[in-house]
């Protein structure tokens, strides 16, 4: 199997921490890409027709895309239970409020990026920070007893959301008002997996 990817994409990042963490990282290559929504690598092209990373090519089938999918996938194939069945919709759901954090974090990632200076429209800009801003502050409020029980997806995405948020927007001060959220990041970041795959 290869994983098409960029070692700054948080989606990416999610995939290579469960792979750590599952014990399977080094039966996977990595063809890194450079890619954006304006120029679609073609490797990325190749196994996605949207263009998105990460994409999995594998020996015995078609691609797989999406990090979530592939997240599963590799989850099941690993048996390492990470979308135990005792907790799924939690799961699911707290993972697609990481991916949401996520998204929205490259959309302003890309308007200052991509987009000319007097194109960029400030109020969009915010309003993506609103989210999540809001998405956060609910991690905080309602599931730090899920954060602080055993290890599963969702903890993944919430980590890796949070560490793309301080890879890319530190001065928006994500931890004011979220002190409990802080203190799990701070120990949750030092995992090996975590390390291992943290980007430059």
């Amino acid at each position: 199997m290869q994983l098409i990817y960029s070692p700054a994409s948080p989606f990416v990042r999610k995939v290579c921490v469960l792979m750590e963490e599952a014990g399977i990282a080094d039966q996977i290559s990595k063809l890194p890409v450079a890619t954006t929504a304006l120029a679609t690598a073609p490797e990325a092209l190749a196994a996605n027709p949207t263009g998105k990373i990460p994409a999995l090519t594998r020996t015995d089938g078609p691609a797989i895309y999406d990090s979530r999918v592939i997240c599963r996938y590799l989850d099941d194939r690993a048996e390492s239970g990470l979308y135990p069945d005792t907790r799924l919709w939690e799961v699911l759901t707290l993972e697609a409020t990481a991916d949401a954090i996520m998204e929205s974090g490259i959309a302003m990632v890309y308007e200052a990026r991509l987009r000319p200076p007097e194109k960029q429209f400030d109020g969009w800009i915010e309003a993506q920070w609103g989210k999540i801003a809001r998405a956060v502050s609910v991690i905080n409020e309602r599931w730090m007893s899920h954060l602080n029980g055993p290890l599963d997806m969702s903890h993944i995405a919430v980590a890796c959301a949070l560490g793309y948020l301080d890879f890319r927007m530190a001065d928006r001060a994500w931890r004011k008002g979220n002190d409990a959220l802080d203190d799990w990041y701070a120990t949750f970041s030092q995992r090996p997996s975590m390390q291992a795959t943290e980007p430059e």
